[in-house]
């Protein structure tokens, strides 16, 4: 199996287990409707560490472009494979998002509200606000790509990395997942909204597009960030692709402000 497969298939892993999550507690008349926020983090979790035990051999297990491309800042992987990486990624992310749609085939009709639908496959704020969607984004993005990298410079028994990734991933879900349903993840967002888009769902609603730049550029903003402080204050390098960090991270807030101050169907919600 060559890396590009392997991602492939890690990701398709995740998003079926982390999506199936959400089906289950989200999807009316299952045995899982109605449990709590806590099972869809331990969820997504799971679905992490399972996808990295499937492939982390082959391809290090990024299933995850912002993961990609911080582990391309710090020289763990070549950029010429960041694209073939990434496109495997999506491409990942669409199939495991139909997995979960076959999985659950019956209860999308059972289901009314086209939003919970939607769920399913994709993030959505609590609070409509794309300046602080952003930055809850980058936050928890951040903290991922710099936990994976620090997590990889200790000597931990052979085969614990994948469930101590996992913890990591409920460790973020718990605590700052709830403003915007933490993507960080830009492959678990876009590849699965782009499957909602495409498959017919029994009374599906629009796929919420005006929202999905902030789950794909917020965490690849964030990775990138991450990625920069672990250089910056393990290894003590600052240069050029930490400067290009902080531009795409300033970039992105200001896009947020924009963003706001652009919205015409008053859903933003103002923060003071």
């Amino acid at each position: 199996m060559n890396v590009y497969v392997a991602e492939f298939l890690g990701t398709a892993i995740l998003v079926l287990l982390g999506g199936g999550v959400c089906a289950n507690v989200n999807l009316k008349r299952n045995l899982g409707h109605g449990s709590d926020w806590i099972v869809i983090a331990v969820g997504w979790g799971l679905g992490v560490s399972l996808g990295a035990y499937a492939v982390g051999n082959i391809s290090d297990a990024h299933l995850n472009p912002a993961v990609t491309l911080a582990f391309a800042m710090d020289h763990s992987l070549s950029w010429s494979m960041v694209p073939g990486y990434i496109i495997a990624q999506m491409l990942g992310g669409i199939v495991g998002a139909i997995l979960v749609w076959l999985a659950y085939l019956p209860h999308w009709k059972a289901t009314k509200e086209p939003e919970v639908k939607l769920g399913v496959f994709s993030t959505a704020p609590s609070i409509p606000n794309y300046f602080a969607n952003f930055i809850t984004e980058i936050i928890g993005t951040g903290i991922l790509t710099l936990g994976l990298l620090f997590i990889g410079m200790n000597n931990i028994a052979d085969g614990l990395n994948p469930l101590i990734v996992g913890a990591l991933i409920v460790a973020i879900g718990v605590s700052i997942g709830g403003p915007t349903g933490y993507a960080i993840n830009p492959a678990r967002d876009l590849g699965p909204r782009i499957a909602h888009t495409i498959l017919p769902i029994a009374g599906k609603g629009g796929s919420n597009w005006g929202y999905a730049i902030v789950p794909v550029l917020g965490p690849l903003s964030g990775g990138m960030i991450g990625a920069m402080f672990y250089r910056l204050f393990y290894k003590g390098i600052f240069d050029t692709m930490s400067i290009i960090s902080i531009a795409i991270f300033i970039a992105t807030l200001i896009l947020g402000v924009m963003l706001n101050k652009i919205d015409k169907k008053n859903k933003v919600e103002k923060i003071y």
